[in-house]
């Protein structure tokens, strides 16, 4: 798979962990992949192993089962820095999807890789990047609502779990507002991913379900493999609508879907969060919340693991505050 890329070059492939470790330390790769069961020394102890030795951009390949999930977020807290989710193969097509979302993570590692090995033991200095280019202002806006913010709706995709662990676990309890993770995760991971968040975050975290009443003070995690929107019975009741519509949608659960629902159901009264990611999903969304009033928050480049959301809506003008991962909890707080 790797190798139809040009830009690619396969330096070596391990038969097991240990194997692996000790390629990682002669080769140097700039990304590795890592399979979660192998002989030997599984890929739990390996990714923690090079992330000692030689901190290295590693992507886990993961079986689509919620062991397998529970094992992948393992590795991310190891340091690992994405994953990829090995589906059942039944046809060239979806061999074609695999491919071209792991040459892409890939890739978007690689580019990555300064903030590796700037945790390197007593690695040569990283030398700054030259300066970016300056995004354009946001765009001019009347200003933000006068109504107080009832919902908060999160978009992430690449590097998004570790992100999204890292803005829950510092929420504090006792926000009266609901709140919705949309991130580009197979339906196997997304209730393991939540039983997760639940035992790190304050504040009480489920999987949202079809029909499901909102309650302040919760989060909901978007069921992966369908699309979920937020819909209301009256003034005051707002629920989760959840089904499989639209069929050729690009992702399940697609971000743009989830906060186009949250800026219809609750305008000028939403705050929505963009977090690292490929591609533009979200950026719909986010003008849309903008134009009913509502706030908009977006990650900084500097701790995105892949700057290519949070840039789309920046580069729109949509993003009404720009800040670092680990002040997005405080800043949230704040905006509501």
């Amino acid at each position: 798979m790797l190798e139809t890329d040009p830009d690619i070059q396969v330096l070596g492939a391990a038969r097991d962990g240990a194997e692996g470790v000790e390629m990682a330390m002669q080769l140097k790769p700039d990304v590795i992949t890592m399979d979660l069961e192998m002989p030997r020394m599984d890929g739990l102890e390996a990714t923690e192993r090079i992330m000692e030795l030689m901190p290295t951009p590693i992507i886990m390949v993961s079986s689509l089962t919620k062991e397998g999930a529970k094992s992948t977020f393992s590795a991310l807290d190891k340091g690992a820095a994405d994953y990829i989710s090995k589906n059942l193969v039944t046809s060239a097509l979806d061999l074609m999807k695999i491919q071209d979302e792991l040459i892409g993570k890939i890739k978007a590692l690689a580019r990555k890789k300064g903030q590796f090995l700037s945790l390197r033991p007593q690695a040569a200095p990283v030398h700054a990047a030259a300066a970016p280019i300056q995004a354009p202002p946001p765009l001019p806006r009347r200003g933000y609502s006068s109504l107080k913010v009832a919902f908060v709706t999160i978009g992430a995709s690449t590097g998004g779990p570790r992100a999204v662990q890292a803005i829950l676990s510092n929420l504090p309890s006792g926000m009266e507002v609901g709140i919705l993770v949309s991130i580009h995760m197979p339906k196997a991971f997304t209730g393991a991913f939540a039983e997760r968040l639940n035992e790190l975050s304050k504040l009480d975290v489920k999987e949202a379900e079809n029909g499901e009443t909102i309650k302040p003070g919760q989060v909901f995690v978007c069921p992966g493999g369908l699309q979920t929107r937020v819909k209301r019975r009256n003034m005051r009741d707002f629920f989760f609508g959840i089904d499989d519509e639209p069929k050729e949608a690009l992702y399940r659960p697609c971000i743009d879907l989830s906060m186009t629902s949250v800026a219809e159901s609750y305008p000028g009264r939403s705050l929505g969060v963009i977090l690292t990611g490929m591609g533009h999903d979200g950026r719909e969304g986010m003008r849309l919340i903008r134009e009913k009033g509502g706030k908009t928050l977006v990650q900084n480049e500097e701790s995105c693991t892949v700057y290519g959301m949070p840039k789309a809506v920046i580069e729109a003008g949509l993003a009404d505050k720009i800040v670092p991962l680990d002040l997005i909890a405080a800043e949230i707080v704040n905006m509501i």
